[in-house]
């Protein structure tokens, strides 16, 4: 099995280096390089390209969103996840709309930032579950948005805010007062109107959309 190659990119050496220890116990995950700023990180890209980027945020010289997008403008099927701590929510709107695949706490287990690399090295998002609660308990109704969103009926929009409650499909159903069957189909019909493939893809639906507020 090919190993997923990884770069990491932090301007703090300790927490790169335990990260790389703790990376390179699990076989098929291989650290090729790391980086201390986005500036470093655009150089040694050009000499060797990674699956999979784990990408601080704040950092001195070229920040993380700023790196982001430019390696994204150069290498658009680059996957990345940014790193993330509770009080840089600002950047969250920024990180998306450069192109990010998911968001990881920096406190996360191992077990977690595995998982993550994993599923956005199969071409899902993920978020860390800490943090997508915090991003829950902040959610804001649409009605401040004016026009449908990718073809989004009024319906589909009522059920897209449920999910970003946490709700499971049942708990919407009885919400809402539909059957089952017919939450499962919006839910469907979510998926594909706006391309993703999982529950943490529709969060960043509505993030970027600002659907909710963060």
């Amino acid at each position: 099995m090919e190993q997923i190659k990884i770069t990491l990119v932090d301007d703090h050496a300790l927490f790169r280096n335990g990260l790389k220890i703790l990376l390179g116990a699990t076989p098929e995950i291989h650290v090729i390089n790391e980086a201390a700023n986005g500036k470093e990180f655009l150089e040694i890209i050009e000499h060797e390209l990674p699956h999979i980027v784990l990408m601080d945020i704040n950092m001195p010289v070229m920040d993380g969103v700023e790196a982001t997008q430019e390696a994204m403008e150069k290498y658009p099927g680059l996957k990345i996840i940014a790193l993330s701590m509770f009080g840089e929510e600002d950047y969250y709107y920024r990180m998306i709309n450069a192109g990010v695949k998911g968001f990881l706490l920096k406190n996360s287990e191992i077990n977690e930032v595995i998982e993550a690399i994993k599923q956005v090295n199969k071409g899902n998002s993920y978020f860390s579950q800490e943090l997508l609660y915090n991003v829950i308990k902040s959610f804001k109704p649409h009605k401040e948005v004016e026009t449908e969103l990718a073809n989004l009926s009024k319906r589909e929009l009522q059920v897209l805010e449920e999910i970003c409650k946490g709700l499971s499909n049942q708990e919407i159903a009885d919400n809402l007062f539909i059957s089952k069957r017919t939450v499962d189909k919006h839910r469907a019909n979510l998926l594909s109107k706006t391309n993703s493939k999982n529950t943490a893809n529709l969060i960043m639906y509505a993030i970027k959309n600002k659907l909710i507020a963060i």
